[in-house]
């Protein structure tokens, strides 16, 4: 796709046309301009020609309630988004902010890759788009976004909140603010600008350890900003918002799930307005998973302590689309 050449090509035209336009982009989710009838037959020639809606991707692989889409992108770089669909009638897409990432978490696949560039903001919401298009033929719809995917989006900022306002558009995908999570590895700048930004868009933190120490360990980005920092801007965060955080913890066996780092959290979110969101490990050949038994011993110590918890359930393992497998490693053939 080329949304980008939609500005020059609405040019004198009539102010509404913006507004059918992108009604039928992200509303209608249409695939081919010949279905906009409610415009001039030569403006739809004119946008057929430069801007093809036609979205170029690998053929979706499917697992039993996920699906992973990978998009070539205009410049033929590669990258991976998720749908997740749960019980009832929810369906999320997982989308990526960067291609690569260049935080390069231990624990992470898509870390290896390095950062190759950020997404522009039509290169975000096109990865909604497509699970969008898909499920519109099932009478169905994307409910919920969350941005993590490949890349952090507080280094993609202006573009991650230029894609989020185009999903909240009531003229357009009209996507409650609230459906829409944005996770962060710990940007304290990014943190408190986004605090600012007026919109009930959901925050989480990817915290996976309960000190600066073992994190930088596992997440280099607290070499650059520590823990403490971190915490001091989410606590900006809180009190300009008054929203709940998503304290994301990945359990690695022998690395971040034993007792000792279960009290130590304790000790660290005592008090906060959040809850914390236990993630198995999606093996990526470096550490291994915890075990049932030692995530039900980690997660009551949490709960005598007065966390809350929730677990979450693994989306998407059998096609490595699950939490810290995104790699973009296949080829495409395109014709």
């Amino acid at each position: 796709m080329n949304i980008s050449a939609l500005k020059e090509i609405l040019t004198g035209q009539p102010n509404y046309r913006q507004q059918q336009v992108e009604k039928a982009l992200y509303g209608d989710q249409i695939e081919d301009w010949s279905q906009v009838i409610a415009l001039p037959e030569e403006l739809r020639r004119r946008l057929a020609e430069a801007c093809p809606l036609e979205i170029r991707a690998d053929d979706t692989i499917s697992g039993g309630d996920s699906r992973k889409a990978l998009i070539v992108l205009e410049d033929g770089l590669k990258i991976e988004a998720v749908l997740m669909m749960h019980q009832g009638d929810r369906n999320t897409v997982c989308v990526s902010s960067q291609v690569g990432c260049p935080m390069k978490c231990a624990f992470c696949a898509t870390g290896r890759l390095g950062l190759k560039r950020s997404l522009t903001a039509d290169e975000i919401v096109e990865q909604v788009l497509y699970f969008a298009r898909q499920l519109k033929k099932e009478h169905k719809r994307v409910t919920n976004v969350v941005f993590m995917g490949m890349g952090e989006p507080m280094i993609n900022y202006d573009n991650v909140m230029t894609a989020i306002r185009t999903l909240n558009n009531p003229k357009g995908f009209n996507l409650g603010a609230r459906r829409i999570s944005v996770s962060t590895s710990g940007i304290p700048d990014g943190i408190r600008k986004f605090a600012r930004e007026g919109l009930e868009v959901n925050l989480a933190l990817s915290l996976h350890a309960p000190n600066n120490e073992l994190r930088c360990k596992i997440m280099p980005v607290s070499t650059h900003h520590s823990l403490e920092s971190v915490m001091e801007a989410l606590a900006e965060y809180v009190q300009l918002t008054n929203r709940k955080i998503m304290f994301e913890y990945i359990m690695i066996k022998g690395v971040t799930d034993g007792p000792e780092q279960a009290h130590e959290l304790v000790k660290l979110l005592s008090g906060w307005l959040g809850y914390v969101n236990l993630i198995n490990y999606n093996q990526t050949d470096v550490f291994e998973s915890s075990t049932r038994e030692r995530i039900e011993a980690f997660k009551k110590i949490l709960e005598d302590g007065h966390i809350t918890v929730v677990q979450r359930y693994t989306f998407g393992e059998d096609i490595d689309g699950a939490c810290g497998q995104l790699a973009a490693r296949k080829e495409i053939k395109l014709d």
